[in-house]
């Protein structure tokens, strides 16, 4: 069975050679405005794919769109292990936010996961601007997150149990963290 691919696959801006897609959000960033004829956005579809996407080793990059719902899908799997931890949606929010604002890797930094994949911003505004934008797919897709695994109020087994699982043997946190 093959992995699931994103359905945004028309896309006119890329940063780098990741699509610059359009999500609902409340956070500040680059992605201000959401085409209302969707449905879904790559969050949603990242999320909704999650479960099945993340015991995959290998992925086919069929699109732009596939490098963004695979660093939202590795992303994740990193807010999953800090939801272990957490009792209460309150707590939850709180480490959310901050794995969210927390210094991260772009494509081109040496810690990152990814590089064979991603091509390197060809400039520091284009790293800026890649950053911005990560910055705030991390804010939203915590977000959300956290309202799935605490939807009635106390952390979902269904959605924890994969907190150990790594999408194409990958991690965006170091090893031992």
């Amino acid at each position: 069975m093959p992995a699931y691919h994103s359905s945004f696959v028309n896309t006119n801006e890329n940063i780098g050679n990741m699509a610059f897609l359009t999500f609902k959000t409340n956070f500040r960033g680059p992605v201000t405005n959401f085409n209302p004829e969707f449905q879904l956005d790559i969050i949603d579809e990242a999320l909704y794919f999650f479960r099945a996407n993340v015991f995959f080793r290998t992925y086919e990059i069929k699109s732009e769109a596939d490098r963004v719902l695979i660093y939202i899908t590795l992303y994740i799997t990193e807010c999953l292990k800090k939801l272990q931890k957490c009792a209460t949606l309150d707590q939850a929010v709180c480490e959310m936010y901050s794995l969210a604002v927390q210094k991260f890797d772009i494509p081109g930094d040496p810690g990152f996961p990814l590089n064979s994949v991603y091509a390197k911003p060809n400039n520091p505004a284009e790293a800026d601007a890649m950053r911005q934008y990560l910055q705030q797919i991390r804010q939203e897709t915590g977000y959300r997150l956290v309202e799935k695994v605490f939807e009635d109020g106390k952390p979902s087994k269904w959605w924890l149990c994969f907190a150990k699982k790594k999408f194409m043997d990958k991690s965006l946190s170091g090893p031992g963290q």
